[in-house]
C-alpha cells in the first residue's frame, strides 16, 4: 500500500499544477494560522511560515522518498518575482520625511556598516578556515563569503516596531535593512567582476569606484522611472472623463509595470535592482500616487501591501522547505564535525561583525547630535544590533551562486535557520523588554492602511521636538512657516516651484471635469 501511495504521490508532485496548488494551499494555511498566533509572545509570521514549510517537506519526503522539484529554493524566482514587490512596497509605504531626515544615519549604518561587517567576516573567515584544514580558497572566495553573510533580514524586527512612537529607531532599522541588502548584492557582483589573483591598490580603488558607480546609477535609474510614471499618468489624466473602473485599471497597471520595468532594466545593465525599485517606490508615492483617481489610490496602496505580505510569507515557506534538500546534506554527513565548525565560525563572525559597527557608529552619531530626540540610546542600539542578526533569503540566494565552496552553501541554511528561528523567537519579547512603552505594530498588514487612506485629515499633525503641532493646511502656508531643517525647507521650495508643476503631486493635481480634486 505504501509503495503504491509513494508511486502515486511521486507522479502527482512532478506536475507543475499540483506543485503550485500545494504552495498556494500552504500560503493559505500559513496566513490562517499566523493571524490568531501573532499576538503570542514568541510567535511571528516568519517563524510560522518556516515551520510550516519544514513540516510540509518532512511529510512529502516520508511519503514519496524523494524531494519534489518545487522544494528547491530558486534564486532566479526569488530575485525576479518575489523580491521586487517587497522592496517596492517598502519604498512606497515609507514615511519619507523621517527617512530623509535620518538619511545620513541610514547610509552610515546601511552602506558603511555593511562594508565594516563585510571586511570583518572576510578577514575572520580567511584566518579561521585555515585552522580547519579546509581546501584552499582564493581571496575572491573569502570576499564573497563576507558579502554573503553581511546581508541582513530585518523584516522580523520591523514588524514589531511602531514608526509613529519610535520614528528614529524604525527609520534606522527599516532603512538600514533595504540599503544593506542593496549594498551586499552590489558588493557580491563587484567581487565577481574582477580577478582576485591580481589584486593591487589600483584594483582596490577600481572596485570601490565600481561600487559607488553602481550605487549612484541604480538610484538615478529608480528616480527617473518614478518621475516617468508620474509624468505619463499626469498627461493621461487629460484624456479621462469619468472616475469609473475604466480609469482605475490602466492607472494601477502602469503603477505596477513601470517599477517592475525599472527593476528588470537595472538587472539587464548589471546595476542594483533593489536600490532602483526602492527609490522608484519613494518617488511614485510622492508624485504618481497623487495623480491618479481616489479609487486607484486605495486599490494601489492595498494591492502593493498585499503582494508584499504574500511575497514575504513565500520566502520563509521556501526557506523552510529548502532545508530538506538531501543533496545539500550529503557533504555534511561525510564530515559533520567540519560542517558544524564552519557553521559556528560563520555565526560567530556574523555576531562580531554586527557589533563591530553598530555600537561604534552609534557613538559617533551621538557625538554629532545634541538633541535627545536624535540620539540613539543604548536600548535602541541593542535593538538595531539584534535586528541585523537575522539572515534570510538574500543570503541564501547569494550563497547558491558561490559554486566554488560547497561548505558555504551547505552551512548557510544552518545559519539562516538558527538566526531566523532561534533569534526570531526571542525578537518579540526582547523588543517588548527594551521598549516597554511602545505598542506592537503590524505595518505589513493591509488592514492597517484603512484609516490613513480614508481619513480626509491625513497627516494634519506633525511631531517636532517631541511635541505634536498642527501641520499647515496649504502648501503656501508651509512655505511661509519657518523651519529649522534648512535642507528640507529648500527642497520643499524647489519641489513646489519646479518639480510638482511638471510631475504633479499633493496639491498640484490638475482639476478636470468629471475628476475629483484632492483635498
Amino acid at each position: 500500500m505504501w509503495a503504491t501511495m509513494s508511486f502515486d504521490l511521486s507522479s502527482v508532485y512532478t506536475s507543475d499544477h499540483a506543485s503550485i496548488t500545494l504552495f498556494v494551499f500552504l500560503l493559505f494555511v500559513c496566513i490562517v494560522i499566523s493571524h490568531p498566533l501573532k499576538e503570542h509572545r514568541w510567535m511571528n509570521e516568519s517563524v510560522i511560515a518556516m515551520a510550516i514549510g519544514l513540516l510540509t517537506g518532512v511529510i512529502i519526503l516520508l511519503i514519496t522518498g524523494k524531494r519534489p522539484p518545487f522544494l528547491v529554493f530558486d534564486g532566479h524566482l526569488f530575485f525576479h518575482w518575489i523580491l521586487p514587490p517587497i522592496i517596492f512596497n517598502a519604498g512606497f509605504q515609507v514615511k519619507k520625511k523621517q527617512f530623509f531626515r535620518n538619511f545620513m544615519k541610514i547610509m552610515m549604518f546601511g552602506a558603511g556598516g555593511t562594508l565594516i561587517s563585510f571586511f570583518y567576516i572576510s578577514i575572520g573567515a580567511m584566518l579561521l578556515f585555515k585552522m580547519l584544514d579546509i581546501p584552499s580558497l582564493d581571496i575572491g572566495n573569502y570576499l564573497a563569503i563576507g558579502a554573503i553573510f553581511s546581508a541582513t533580514d530585518s523584516v522580523c524586527t520591523c514588524l514589531l516596531l511602531n514608526q509613529d512612537e519610535t520614528p528614529l529607531l524604525y527609520s534606522l532599522v527599516f532603512g538600514e535593512g533595504v540599503v544593506n541588502d542593496a549594498t551586499a548584492v552590489v558588493l557580491f557582483n563587484a567581487i565577481h567582476s574582477f580577478d582576485p589573483s591580481h589584486i593591487s591598490f589600483t584594483i582596490s580603488l577600481q572596485l570601490l569606484g565600481n561600487f559607488l558607480y553602481l550605487f549612484v546609477t541604480s538610484t538615478i535609474l529608480g528616480v527617473a522611472a518614478g518621475l516617468l510614471s508620474a509624468y505619463i499618468i499626469k498627461k493621461l489624466r487629460r484624456f479621462q472623463h469619468s472616475t469609473g473602473p475604466d480609469s482605475t485599471g490602466p492607472e494601477v497597471a502602469l503603477m505596477i509595470l513601470i517599477p517592475y520595468l525599472s527593476y528588470m532594466l537595472a538587472e539587464s545593465f548589471n546595476l542594483s535592482a533593489i536600490l532602483t525599485v526602492f527609490f522608484c517606490g519613494i518617488v511614485m508615492s510622492h508624485y504618481t500616487w497623487h495623480n491618479v483617481t481616489e479609487c486607484s489610490r486605495v486599490t494601489s496602496k492595498h494591492g502593493f501591501a498585499t503582494s508584499s505580505f504574500i511575497a514575504e510569507i513565500s520566502i520563509f515557506l521556501y526557506v523552510g522547505m529548502d532545508t530538506l534538500d538531501i543533496e545539500k546534506w550529503k557533504l555534511v554527513r561525510s564530515s559533520p564535525g567540519k560542517s558544524i565548525s564552519v557553521s559556528l565560525i560563520l555565526l560567530g563572525l556574523v555576531l562580531v561583525g554586527r557589533a563591530a559597527f553598530v555600537f561604534p557608529l552609534s557613538f559617533l552619531s551621538n557625538l554629532t547630535n545634541k538633541s535627545p530626540q536624535k540620539r540613539i540610546d543604548f536600548k535602541q542600539q541593542v535593538t538595531i544590533y539584534w535586528a541585523g542578526l537575522m539572515r534570510g533569503a538574500v543570503t541564501l540566494a547569494l550563497a547558491y551562486n558561490q559554486v566554488h565552496f560547497k561548505y558555504v552553501r551547505d552551512c548557510t541554511i544552518t545559519v539562516v535557520l538558527f538566526t531566523t528561528v532561534v533569534l526570531g523567537l526571542v525578537t518579540k519579547p526582547l523588543v517588548r523588554f527594551l521598549l516597554p512603552s511602545q505598542s506592537i505594530s503590524e505595518p505589513s498588514s493591509p488592514t492597517s492602511l484603512l484609516l490613513p487612506l480614508l481619513e480626509n485629515g491625513q497627516g494634519s499633525e506633525d511631531e517636532v521636538g517631541g511635541h505634536v503641532v498642527p501641520r499647515p493646511t496649504s502648501l503656501r502656508m508651509l512655505l511661509r512657516t519657518p523651519s529649522h531643517h534648512t535642507i528640507h525647507y529648500y527642497w520643499r521650495k524647489f519641489d513646489d516651484t519646479y518639480m510638482r508643476p511638471i510631475f504633479g503631486g499633493r496639491g498640484f493635481t490638475e482639476s478636470l471635469p468629471g475628476l475629483p480634486t484632492e483635498p
